[in-house]
């Protein structure tokens, strides 16, 4: 196995900490993060919370993942069958570009019906989801699918087409 994605599982509330200090070691670490208000009794302030919570996503060479599980907070890194389990770069990519955009996104549950698209057009195009609402908005899922996490956004649906 190559240098890949992989699904670092923290604890609660840990995520930031875990991915500041996978970077410090010099891996390359992605900790999507969605905005929210908190309140409080005196003030409101808009917080940023990872959007996956309990995940960060590092990307190494399996054979250096004592670094990353001996690392703070970290309580594992997601495996399948007792081998550590790779993600996709197109799924990281993906997640990757709708933060980046100015598209407003939430998180969403993990679905696994609905036809899989490609956006072919605006600020998602070339990324790859799932389509699970039609009418002149479309929501489209991204997911990543080792870990059951998903978001969504709404696109319009002039802006995909499904995939064979």
């Amino acid at each position: 196995m190559s240098i890949s994605w992989f699904a670092v599982h923290t604890r609660s509330r840990a995520e930031k900490a875990v991915a500041d200090h996978l970077a410090r070691k010099e891996l390359e670490v992605f900790l999507p993060l969605v905005t929210r208000w908190s309140r409080w009794k005196d003030r409101k302030k808009a917080v940023d919370w990872p959007l996956f919570p309990g995940y960060c996503f590092a990307r190494f060479d399996p054979t250096g993942q004592l670094a990353v599980l001996a690392s703070p907070g970290v309580v594992n890194i997601v495996t399948f069958a007792g081998e550590l389990a790779s993600i996709p770069d197109e799924q990281i990519e993906g997640v990757r570009t709708l933060v980046s955009s100015e598209l407003q996104y939430d998180p969403a549950p993990f679905i696994r019906e609905g036809d899989a698209v490609a956006v072919v057009s605006g600020p998602l195009a070339g990324v790859v989801g799932r389509l699970v609402r039609k009418g002149q908005r479309a929501r489209l899922v991204l997911s990543i699918d080792l870990i059951g996490q998903a978001v969504s956004a709404e696109v319009d649906a002039a802006d995909v087409r499904a995939l064979d």
